[in-house]
């Protein structure tokens, strides 16, 4: 009987790592939507590329647990023909889905998803170009209306970090709230 009970939790330990580590590993829905009364092409990095935004439309991206120096940022004044093409604002290259960083000036969310606490900030300090709203379901609620944002960072050694915890954590990105 010892060692049926041994093998019962040994395989209820086995179970429960194989959950936590699962839970850690899921993706981060991000809700990105165009309230702006022009078309803005949202780019991410590492991943999720760009996408086209035409006013009033929305733009789910998953990104993946662990993903860490994230940004997604607006380009604006964009034309693309076959994947390629170019942008008045965030350019990244001349490819619609980003692999590098947008040319400035760019309003930045930033984000690094740990599993057990997630970290997000916006920043000015590749300049602004969109007005942007930037919230976790389970914190703060970032505004940046100007080149001026208190939210945002503005200089490398500001602190504007803000964390997000708890379970099932989405975010939102607003352009032009």
């Amino acid at each position: 009987m010892h060692s049926k009970m041994s093998s019962s939790a040994g395989h209820f330990l086995l179970l429960l790592l194989l959950v936590g580590a699962t839970s850690r590993a899921a993706a981060t829905t991000f809700t990105i939507t165009n309230r702006c009364a022009y078309t803005v092409w949202p780019a991410a990095i590492p991943v999720g590329g760009g996408a086209r935004l035409d006013p009033g439309q929305t733009w789910y991206l998953n990104v993946p647990g662990g993903t860490s120096a994230a940004r997604i940022w607006p380009r604006t004044g964009c034309d693309f023909r076959n994947g390629r093409g170019s942008c008045r604002t965030g350019d990244c290259g001349g490819a619609m889905y980003c692999g590098l960083s947008g040319q400035p000036p760019t309003t930045l969310a930033e984000f690094t998803l740990t599993g057990d606490m997630d970290y997000y900030d916006i920043s000015v300090i590749d300049g602004f170009n969109v007005p942007m709203n930037f919230s976790c379901s389970s914190g703060n609620a970032l505004r940046c209306s100007d080149g001026g944002c208190g939210d945002a960072y503005h200089q490398p050694n500001d602190v504007k970090t803000h964390a997000c915890g708890g379970g099932n954590r989405n975010f939102r990105i607003t352009f032009c709230p």
